[in-house]
């Protein structure tokens, strides 16, 4: 199948051949015709797969097909996003994708300046790609008005539940007109997900590219059980021995994430931390050096496991599994994207295979484990065992009498008063 037989327009195909794409991803080529048509859309894909691109094509469609009312512009599709990062990626498909259409578009969030972003809205904006944070606060001081919006699309609908975006994204919601063509996309399909869908969505065509909660088909997935103490330097030898160029590694916490990059600068690895904490120039770039091969080793928390659209990504490492056994998926999907093989590598500790039980069963499969030269992961230290105590002696060498232990319930005097002032 090509792009031509979907139904899209000429400026719109025109802009998609040279971006070099031919042929359409499975998501891309079950998701365009539909929303062509009209319809809503329960959207589930294994994320780099290329449903930025299944959703940003046919809106842009439809939205040059369609004459806006007169006057000022105004918002006619909201793109909500859960982080920064994939805003900024969606704003970028909207830009490539609608180079030669007469709309415009425009990508508000937190961590820069809330006034360039006023400047934008006051000249009109046909397309906003927004987080809800941000959002809300611009509504709330009347900046922007999405009465006007006729399509509505929620991205990456579960990272938004495990942020905490559900309220919300109902008070946006609210502020959207009833009638309006609505696509939820989503990498899993939890219960909260679905009972989200069927308030938002009228009658959707459900499109799964991929069995829910898969993890890409293309990635090489690898475990390797190790202690704690020893993460550091299998890491540092896994991508010295294997000459990685390009390693996104995943920690914990935005500490770790810290404590991580600066050790692995000492081995000899150029490296670079992205979290919540960063400034958003910081995150732009970190980011910008490590696609361009300046930076070989990322290293971030989950904050980055969404929204980073890396092209030929290798290898991704979980340094720290994740708590939450559905963030795996969508971190090793920054490898294994557009067709090109990766390797997932985890590094596991003793008290992370629980975590690594429930990753398993979320995929319906074990993952492979393989040994490491040089290191192992050692039995679990026995406690030391309770020596006898010597008894106490006087000053002439003799054993003491012990005190028999009082056994009826009756506190001496000195320990009744030790029990006092504790």
């Amino acid at each position: 199948m090509s792009f031509d037989s979907l139904g899209l327009s000429a400026a719109v195909l025109r802009a998609v051949a040279e971006h070099g794409y031919t042929e359409p991803t499975p998501i891309q080529a079950r998701v365009i015709p539909v929303v062509l048509e009209g319809g809503d859309v329960m959207a589930g894909s294994q994320t780099g797969t290329g449903k930025t691109a299944g959703f940003t094509l046919p809106l842009l469609d439809r939205l040059s097909q369609s004459a806006p009312g007169g006057g000022k512009r105004r918002v006619r599709a909201l793109i909500l996003t859960p982080t920064r990062e994939l805003a900024a990626q969606v704003a970028e498909s909207v830009r490539v994708y609608g180079k030669h259409l007469p709309l415009r578009s425009a990508a508000i969030f937190g961590g820069v300046s809330i006034n360039r972003q006023i400047d934008e809205l006051r000249r009109g904006v046909d397309i906003l790609i927004a987080t809800p944070g941000r959002l809300l606060d611009l509504a709330a001081q009347r900046h922007v008005d999405l009465t006007a919006v006729e399509i509505f699309v929620l991205d990456e609908a579960d990272r938004m539940l495990d942020m905490g975006f559900l309220p919300d994204i109902r008070r946006i919601i609210a502020l959207l007109p009833a009638k309006r063509q609505s696509l939820l996309f989503s990498a899993t399909f939890p219960d909260d997900i679905r009972k989200l869908a069927n308030k938002l969505l009228h009658s959707p065509v459900q499109i799964e590219a991929a069995r829910p909660n898969a993890a890409a088909d293309l990635v090489e997935q690898v475990v390797y059980l190790v202690d704690k103490h020893d993460k550091r330097g299998v890491l540092s030898s896994l991508i010295g021995s294997g000459n990685w160029r390009q390693v996104l590694v995943f920690t914990r916490t935005k500490h770790g994430a810290n404590r991580l990059a600066k050790q692995l600068e000492q081995d000899g690895l150029t490296c670079a931390a992205i979290h919540g904490n960063k400034s958003q120039g910081a995150r732009t770039r970190a980011l910008d050096e490590f696609k361009r091969g300046v930076v070989r080793v990322l290293v971030a928390t989950d904050i980055a496991a969404r929204g980073l659209d890396i092209d030929q990504l290798p290898h991704v490492v979980n340094y720290d599994l994740p708590d939450v056994a559905e963030h795996y998926v969508h971190r090793i999907g920054r490898t294994g994207r557009a067709g090109r093989d990766g390797v997932a590598v985890s590094l596991v500790d003793r008290d992370e295979q629980s975590m690594l039980r429930d990753i398993e069963r979320l995929l319906g499969h074990r993952i492979a484990q393989r040994p490491l030269e040089g290191f192992v992961l050692r039995p679990r230290a026995a406690p030391p065992a309770r020596s006898a105590q010597a008894p106490r002696r006087d000053a002439a060498g003799k054993p003491n009498q012990a005190r028999p232990r009082n056994r009826g319930g009756h506190k001496s005097r000195r320990g009744a008063g030790r029990a006092a002032r504790v």
